[in-house]
């Protein structure tokens, strides 16, 4: 399948993908039509799909039946009046209709707004308002329900609710029984142009409110890169990424780039992360491939890896988040595979990665994804030399790549600060070593300046989590009059050493940081928590715990 969109699809190393990775891009792509069809058409019978649950139930789709699927899912919207371009929310968790769901919009033109079964009504007003939302569709969790229809009185643009069950209320639509009625949709003449959006997601908001990042249909095309020269997929790949499909990782992880390269797609659904179901999971299904954020690999370490028949995975990598270098350590020895991370945006797909060519340095993004011009920019504006720090951007110009976003929906102003002179300014802070390799600092407002050192959030936590003691931490920066500002942690430890919290532990904790990393950069300030505040996605919220150090 990619063949047809790449000139060349193996490389002998990362020098020879660097100069000749060239995407080609059709007119008027369609990845529901182009890849999802494509395959039924030339491989009906291929899996596509494994879905299990937390119960017991298993489910195998092949591409064959997300065709026959999807047309009448697409037929089924189509009644309902969902047309090109019309906004709908889908809040589905892990279940298997978001697949359903997705591919039957990108067939008619619309619009999908993934979204987290973690919204309060409030948060679906204000999402319905500012998209102008036409339908939502959802599970049928008492919870979401109840969430959804307290935010209707103030959501007027809505105008169709579909349920997927277990529970449909009154007025609501019923999706199983809809499909089942449904005429197959017929494919329209344009279906979709290149810069028509199929996706408007809604960031966590980690210092405001979300913002509305616009994806248009060549999007996916993107993520070949991510699949296929990333997570290493190939055609007998069964590749489980651990993420809601309320976020763009899902799509990242999911979807797009795994049937682009005719990997299968494994799901597990699930309502508590439980690290031991997860490794059973991997072992009776036989996964080739996980991707996960360093979080969930820090709970797999923890158990006993030898109970788990964990032959058949072939390769792992890490996203989300920076990745502590102990992790990776630590489950190289237990597992024999090396975590490759990866860095992108909601904004973007895969920027910086560790690809199967190069050799991972712990605690490295990588290197720069030859898809995008990547560059690290000093905020004198000037191209940051080996081991300075600088923020990381994409160069676009004329030449607009594919992935990249086309704005933030509806909000000029803030599109126009991120996006300047052909230059998209990430906001994220990194360094290069003298290999090329990419290391993360942080958010731009999150990096603390004191007594004229920049310190980076993120090499401290490092510190910090190669103590025993921690299962998370947070760097924040705190007023100061003589240095300007002092570090601080947050510090989450763990269940059987919470007794241990006070000022001993806290003095252990700094001496250890200043025998892991340089001295200057130890905590001053140490503040034992049960929990750090989180957006819904999962990301800390640093800006919340520095605005009570304000007060």
């Amino acid at each position: 399948m990619i063949e047809k969109y790449l000139p060349q699809t193996t490389f002998t190393d990362f020098e020879d993908f660097k100069a000749n990775y060239q995407l080609n891009i059709p007119v008027d792509f369609n990845f529901a039509y182009d890849v999802v069809d494509g395959w039924a058409e030339k491989e009906p019978n291929k899996r596509a799909l494994l879905w299990t649950n937390d119960q017991g139930e298993s489910r195998t789709y092949t591409f064959g039946d997300l065709k026959e699927i999807t047309d009448r899912t697409a037929g089924y919207f189509s009644s309902l009046g969902i047309q090109k371009g019309d906004m709908v929310m889908a809040i589905l968790k892990r279940r298997a209709e978001f697949w359903f769901t997705i591919i039957a919009l990108h067939k008619i033109g619309a619009v999908i707004i993934p979204a987290t079964h973690l919204l309060t009504s409030k948060d679906i007003i204000y999402r319905a308002n500012a998209a102008s939302i036409k339908a939502i569709i959802c599970d049928g969790d008492d919870v979401i329900l109840h969430h959804v229809n307290s935010a209707m009185p103030e959501s007027p643009t809505v105008e169709k609710l579909i349920s997927i069950g277990p529970n449909i209320p009154a007025r609501w639509e019923d999706f199983q029984s809809g499909i089942k009625k449904a005429q197959p949709f017929e494919r329209p003449e344009e279906p979709t142009k290149n810069e028509d959006p199929i996706i408007v997601s809604f960031t966590s908001g980690t210092t405001g409110d979300p913002k509305m990042v616009t994806l248009d249909s060549v999007y996916p095309l993107a993520h070949i890169v991510t699949a296929k020269y990333w997570q290493n997929l190939h055609e007998d790949s069964l590749h489980l990424t651990i993420a809601d499909t309320g976020w763009l990782k899902a799509v990242w992880g999911k979807l797009y780039g795994q049937w682009l390269v005719g990997a299968s797609v494994f799901v597990y659904d699930h309502e508590k992360f439980t690290p031991s179901a997860i490794l059973e999971v991997l072992s009776k299904y036989q996964v080739t491939s996980l991707c996960a954020p360093p979080t969930i690999f820090r709970f797999l370490i923890r158990e006993d890896l030898s109970k788990y028949d964990l032959s058949a995975l072939e390769w792992c990598t890490i996203a989300g988040e920076a990745l502590n270098p102990e992790v990776y350590d630590k489950f190289l020895a237990l597992t024999g595979i090396k975590l490759r991370e990866g860095y992108g945006q909601s904004e973007t797909t895969l920027t910086i990665f560790t690809s199967p060519w190069v050799k991972p340095k712990p605690g490295s993004m990588g290197l720069p994804n030859p898809h995008y011009d990547i560059d690290l920019l000093t905020a004198e504006g000037h191209r940051a030399q080996a081991g300075e720090q600088g923020q990381i951007v994409i160069r676009y110009g004329d030449k607009y790549p594919s992935g990249l976003f086309n704005g933030y929906y509806r909000n000029k102003r803030l599109t126009n600060e991120v996006m300047v002179d052909g230059i998209y300014f990430t906001g994220d802070l990194a360094w290069r070593d003298e290999d090329g390799y990419f290391w993360f600092v942080g958010r731009a407002d999150d990096v603390i300046k004191s007594s004229g050192y920049r310190i980076g959030p993120f090499e401290v936590e490092s510190a910090l989590m190669t103590h025993p003691d921690v299962v998370e931490c947070a760097i924040t920066g705190v007023p100061d009059e003589i240095r300007g500002q002092i570090v601080k942690a947050t510090v989450v430890l763990a269940a059987d050493c919470k007794h241990k919290a006070g000022p001993e532990l806290a003095k252990e904790l700094q001496d250890h940081v200043k025998q892991v990393t340089a001295p200057y950069k130890y905590p001053r300030i140490i503040e034992f928590v049960d929990e750090l505040p989180k957006t819904i996605s999962g990301k800390i919220r640093r800006v919340e715990i520095r605005a009570k150090d304000f007060i």
